[in-house]
């Protein structure tokens, strides 16, 4: 039997539950992750934080606590809803359009 993975809404402080994400359909997971780090970093020859991956297009940016904050600049310029952790001890994502935390999940798909 298989794993069948997928995202779910999760609990956040401070946003209220029973939210719903209109774009869980279309995130997944790079694997590997791609790229060696923030692509606008990278050019400016500017360290960051932690990367996040547009599960729209594949673009890798800086997070919130970088100084470029790469990854949100890019959902404000091209209004890609999900940006994913890269990060090994962060599995979860996060929705720009509906502010909303998610996580992936494990289920068997019997198969």
């Amino acid at each position: 039997m298989s794993t069948e993975r997928s995202w779910t809404v999760a609990p956040d402080r401070g946003r209220p539950y029973g939210r719903h994400c209109a774009h869980l359909a279309a995130v997944t997971r790079p694997a590997p992750p791609p790229g060696d780090g923030c692509a606008e970093c990278l050019a400016l020859g500017r360290r960051w934080s932690r990367l996040r991956w547009c599960a729209t297009c594949g673009h890798v940016g800086c997070c919130d606590s970088s100084r470029g904050r790469h990854a949100y600049a890019r959902y404000e310029a091209t209004g890609h809803p999900v940006a994913l952790s890269l990060e090994p001890d962060e599995p979860w994502a996060w929705c720009y359009a509906d502010e909303l935390f998610l996580v992936e999940t494990a289920s068997p798909s019997g198969r």
